[in-house]
């Protein structure tokens, strides 16, 4: 797959980082606070599939910062929350999210680029997370699983290689799924995926973060797969 994106190198003291961005913004895409509410992630299938492209590039880059901003993604009915952008960091990189402030105001000039991610790779690396998870559940290292953290209106997911591909997949699989559920022709957000899995385990009450599907309005324009494109119904002065 390869993403349109805007690279920027903001500074946070005597430390640069790279920082990159999707582009156009994913517009149709929307997610809620999951360390205040029930954690929900919906879009069309074009801000899904961006978004798996996103999760994909981030497990092989782990010198750079992948910014989604969704705050300003068109306002749904449904879910009801604190929406908050979305940041992806590898663990290794010691990003910590108190810095972030400083960094996003160093996004004001950005330059074009285009990355490229390997749906291949991404599946095989996704397929051992899955396997190690199988196995041992319960058991996993820190670094078997995502790390979440809220700050200055952003969920921030710290990762390694592996857990961010298992990500890709299963949003990945969302988009592809999505549009073929019974309620999405009639507009409704279905629920397709989870990435609950992937975040730490709590006694109490865990972290969830589900993943699901909505068309956006007007539903003129959406076909679900399988189903020919409507025709336009002709005009009094067609013949």
């Amino acid at each position: 797959m390869r993403l349109r994106a805007e690279e920027f190198r903001p500074r946070a003291g005597r430390y640069a980082f790279r920082v990159v961005q999707p582009r156009p913004a994913l517009r149709h895409t929307t997610l809620v606070d999951p360390m205040r509410d029930w954690g929900y992630l919906v879009g069309d299938h074009d801000g899904l599939a961006r978004l798996a492209g996103l999760f994909s590039f981030a497990a092989y880059s782990p010198h750079t910062v992948v910014h989604v901003p969704l705050r300003q993604s068109i306002p749904r009915d449904f879910p009801q929350g604190v929406p908050v952008d979305l940041v992806l960091v590898h663990q290794t990189l010691g990003l910590r999210p108190s810095t972030w402030p400083a960094l996003r105001r160093g996004l004001a000039q950005g330059v074009p680029r285009t990355v490229r991610t390997d749906e291949r790779r991404t599946a095989r690396h996704a397929a051992d997370w899955e396997d190690l998870w199988e196995r041992r559940w319960d058991r996993l290292p820190r670094t078997g699983r995502v790390q979440p953290a809220v700050h200055a209106r952003t969920l921030f997911l710290s990762g390694a290689r592996d857990t961010f591909a298992a990500a890709s997949v299963r949003i990945g699989g969302a988009a592809g799924s999505g549009p073929l559920a019974k309620g999405a022709v009639k507009g409704y957000d279905v629920l397709c995926a989870s990435l609950t899995a992937l975040l730490p385990l709590s006694r109490g009450r865990g972290t969830e973060l589900d993943i699901g599907f909505q068309a956006y309005p007007p539903l003129a324009h959406f076909t679900p797969p399988g189903r020919s494109a409507r025709r336009r119904r002709p005009t009094a002065a067609s013949p």
